[in-house]
């Protein structure tokens, strides 16, 4: 026995309790079971009865949206509004409209017969077939009790509005089948005469019919459907003529839902939208069977509960009381040594687990706050080239919660550009809103993807080859992915970047070789105006004779088109004393540095900044002038000289550059000022620059905000215009731009130090 044997007696009482219920149960199961079976029968006879009228009803209004979209069809629509010239037909518009509506026919199977008259050209088409004479189309399929002249009269030359006619006879490729017809008239407000269009649909009668397949095989019932007029539309397990003789029988109550009616259940139900009724029997019998099968089954139970119960109840009761008492030592030993109330055991475990679950609640909800670092950590790690070994890199990622099912990929970087040099509040808000922009996208596309941000204005992407998939097909989707989002970005947001990637990793060890590799393209892609999205492969090489590494000339050169002087002079220096302390170059080596030097300022000198400039032949004489056979510190002196001459154009261009832009918004304000909608959006849509950037920009060059400038140069006309007596204050608002008389008045004031009804009458004195 247990240590306490409260809990143990607890347990015993609450199976014997158990043990009596059954007895109960089965005493009431007998008594109950053969009406509970019979309402549980109605209830699921009348539930199946009830979805076979749902789906019937939902198939028929899918067939009233099949016409409803054939009237929509432009298509459609012009063929029927068509001319007939002479004997010609618009065969290709019928053969289209052939393709169009094949389709229907595989979304219901009510759609599996059907065809489109069309009355200015007397044609008949269905899915995949056209008949240019209607008699060719009755040949294959007609009703038995229909001429062709009776067919054409009441099928194709009357206006239907969604008329279905009842069961009748059909042959179908002399197939004899029967089946219901449903039959609209187009366009849909056809009420009188001959319509240009009628759409028929041939509904099977099987098709109903295996909707009512249910009660038959569940209970060996039968189903009937008939309309409005008491036409059969669809039976199961009963005959047309036995049906009919049921509905005329006096016997049958029409208005009940369920009736006894000689040895079967009978359940009516009407529909409320067409007015069909669904009625369907259930043989007495079987539900009896059932209430008998109930019966025996609930005293057989209730005996063998009966004896293995008393005998299971003390096995079970000791069984379950020992691990709970064994539990409760273990709370007192860790959350108290105090005594146990009576009846209390349960309160006290519930108390001590409830700690714990919130406890650990507490703790997993403070792991999942720091998941985002830990993520971004292990892949700045991944980056950088800090793990050792690939074991190292599996436990990392499973810290960070990252799932990495490859061994191979590519890393590239995206800098969002236009933001270059501009570091203020409100730049950096909107680069982390661009970042954020790009990440959504990106995961869009592939929720795989592994991100991370590098410094404000960049994204580290790191893509998982697949093992089915090559490191080409790799290469292929990254480059379409990136092409899209470039389209969908800048359209939807105007943000632009510039993407580089490196070449392809085969482990995770080699992630950081990737990222380099992405590193030196992207410096390269700054000079790069041919496209925004560049390969490592693609970006060339330097060589490795001396020392002039390709991402130096790519900095040497973005550092002279940005116009700073210093910082490339700095450069220059650098090559200068790496080649000279560690190379000891030979004199072939010095010729072909020399060389490469001279090339790169040959380079810029073919740029568009360099083309138009009057110093472009003396500073390509100068260039040239430069000799491999001169000391180091000489060539250094004259490549400095050089740097300065194209830094100082360079510099000259970018403010006219400045002023230039800023000309072409005051020209821009000055042509649309009257525009409501003018705002600073719409100029730097106009002028293709950031808004940030131009607003900068503008108070830079004129020590005015731009906002303050389009306001001055609305008051300025709103002044000329108050000067005469043409126009209303209001009118005159409207004129400048402002979309309400009040906003302009205090503008007015603002800016003039008057209202625009006192500037008015001064200016008339």
């Amino acid at each position: 026995m247990p240590k306490h044997t409260t809990i143990f007696r607890k347990f015993l009482v609450s199976y014997l309790i158990i043990l009596i219920i059954p007895s109960i149960a089965g005493y009431v199961s007998y008594r109950t079971s053969i009406s509970v079976t019979q309402s549980i029968s109605i209830e699921n006879s009348v539930t199946q009865l009830q979805r076979s009228q749902e789906i019937l009803e939902r198939r028929m209004v899918e067939v009233e949206g099949f016409t409803r979209q054939l009237a929509l069809n432009p298509d459609l629509n012009k063929l029927m509004n068509e001319q007939k010239t002479g004997g010609e037909i618009n065969v290709y518009g019928i053969w289209s409209m052939v393709k169009q509506v094949t389709p229907f026919s595989q979304t219901n199977d009510f759609l599996q017969n059907y065809f489109i008259y069309l009355s200015n050209y007397d044609v008949i088409f269905t899915q995949g077939s056209a008949y240019f004479r209607p008699e060719h189309y009755y040949q294959n399929f007609h009703y038995t009790d229909l001429s062709l002249e009776e067919w054409k009269t009441e099928v194709l030359g009357r206006t239907h509005s969604s008329e279905i006619m009842p069961l009748q006879s059909f042959l179908s490729n002399k197939k004899q089948s029967s089946v219901v017809t449903y039959m609209q008239s187009l366009p849909l407000d056809s009420f009188s005469g001959s319509a240009p269009a009628t759409v028929v649909v041939i509904i099977d009668e099987e098709h109903i019919s295996n909707l009512l397949a249910g009660l038959e095989d569940r209970y060996g019932g039968w189903a009937h459907i008939s309309d409005a007029e008491g036409n059969t539309v669809g039976l199961r397990g009963i005959t047309d003529e036995a049906a009919r003789r049921l509905s005329a029988s006096s016997g049958l109550d029409q208005t009940k839902r369920s009736q006894f009616y000689h040895d079967d259940l009978v359940i009516t139900i009407q529909s409320e939208q067409n007015g069909w009724i669904y009625r369907a029997g259930v043989p007495r019998q079987a539900l009896m069977e059932n209430a008998n099968q109930i019966k025996h089954m609930t005293w057989l139970v209730t005996g063998i509960a009966l004896v293995l119960g008393l005998l299971a109840g003390l096995l079970l009761s000791y069984r379950n009381s020992a691990p709970i008492n064994r539990l409760l030592g273990v709370m007192k030993e860790h959350f108290g040594k105090e005594e146990i109330a009576a009846r209390n055991e349960y309160d006290f475990l519930q108390g001590n687990i409830a700690t714990m679950l919130t406890s650990n609640r507490q703790l997993e909800q403070m792991l999942e706050n720091q998941l985002p670092l830990v993520r971004d950590g292990f892949l700045k790690r991944l980056l950088a080239g800090e793990f050792r070994s690939q074991e190292e890199i599996a436990a990392a990622a499973a810290q960070a919660d990252i799932a990495l099912t490859a061994e191979g990929g590519n890393v590239g970087i995206l800098r969002i550009n236009g933001y270059s040099g501009m570091d203020s509040i409100e730049i950096l808000n909107e680069l982390s809103a661009a970042r954020l922009i790009l990440k959504q996208a990106l995961s869009e596309r592939d929720d795989g993807l592994l991100m991370t941000d590098l410094g404000s204005d960049r994204l580290v992407i790191i893509w998982l080859r697949e093992e089915q998939a090559s490191g080409g097909s790799l290469q292929q989707q990254i480059g379409h992915m990136l092409d899209e989002l470039a389209r969908t970005a800048y359209s939807e947001y105007k943000v632009s970047f510039s993407a580089a990637l490196g070449d392809c990793f085969e482990t995770l060890m080699d992630v950081s070789h990737s990222y380099e590799q992405a590193g030196q393209t992207l410096e390269y892609t700054e000079f790069s105006g041919k496209q925004s999205i560049l390969w490592f492969s693609e970006s060339g090489r330097a060589t490795a004779t001396y020392y002039y590494p390709l991402d130096m000339e790519q900095r040497l050169i973005s550092t002279i088109r940005a116009g700073e002087a210093e910082e490339a002079k700095r450069m220059v220096l650098a090559v200068m004393e790496k080649n000279a302390d560690l190379h000891q170059l030979s004199p072939e080596m010095k010729q072909q540095l020399v060389g490469e030097l001279k090339g790169t300022l040959l380079k810029l000198l073919d740029q568009k900044a360099f083309v138009q400039s009057e110093l472009l032949h003396s500073l390509k004489n100068q260039i040239i002038g430069i000799q491999s056979a001169d000391t180091l510190p000489d060539i250094q002196h004259a490549i400095n000289e050089i740097i300065e001459a194209l830094c100082g154009i360079i510099n000259s261009k970018k403010n006219s550059a400045h002023i230039q832009t800023v000309e072409d918004i005051k020209r821009y304000i000055a042509a649309s000022y009257g525009d409501a909608e003018l705002t600073l959006y719409r100029i730097a849509e106009k002028v293709e620059r950031p808004e940030k950037y131009i607003s900068q920009l503008f108070k830079e060059v004129t020590d005015m905000n731009l906002s303050d400038y389009l306001e001055t140069v609305r008051i300025g006309h709103a002044t000329a215009l108050l000067r005469t007596e043409g126009c209303t204050v209001d009118e005159i608002a409207a004129r400048v731009g402002y979309n309400s008389s009040h906003s302009f008045r205090r503008a007015f004031k603002r800016v003039m130090g008057v209202a625009p009804s006192s500037y008015r009458q001064s200016a008339h004195i």
